[in-house]
């Protein structure tokens, strides 16, 4: 499931990473494990402490794009990280605008990317949607 030593990688920024209030922490492992339930995934990480640690996922049968969500633990601040949870913008669907529309920002094309900043139940479980849906669109 995890491309090269990915796993190892992200368990080290787990294991040092102190959650606080916000339960940015805690969200990250619930998309993370969202996604690992999922078939036909690889998940690969890229850590780039001080600007943010990526958890990127591909489905096995996208053939014409790298990946299908790229979820950012932004990191400028480490004791106050947050996440940034993009997808190409065709590939989902955002019914309540939740979502901000960044052109080209997904390795060059338009992106739909969710910020979670707080501890919020409601927008954890509109992001999790999201991930089934980008999912179900890279099939």
């Amino acid at each position: 499931m995890y491309a090269d030593n990915a796993e190892q990688e992200l368990n080290a920024l787990l294991d040092q990473w102190q959650d606080t209030e916000t339960r940015t922490r805690a969200a990250f492992i619930e998309f993370r494990d969202h996604l690992a339930a999922m078939d036909g995934l690889a998940l690969s990480f890229k850590g780039r402490p001080g600007v943010s640690f990526s958890l990127r996922a591909t489905h096995a049968n996208q053939t014409s794009r790298a990946l299908f969500v790229l979820v950012d633990v932004v990191d400028d601040d480490p004791s106050e990280r947050w996440l940034s949870v993009c997808f190409y913008a065709d590939m989902i669907q955002d019914p309540e605008e939740l979502g901000d529309w960044v052109p080209g920002g997904l390795l060059g094309e338009d992106a739909c990317c969710f910020n979670l900043e707080e501890d919020d139940a409601d927008m954890r479980a509109y992001i999790k949607a999201r991930l089934s849906d980008a999912y179900a669109s890279a099939q």
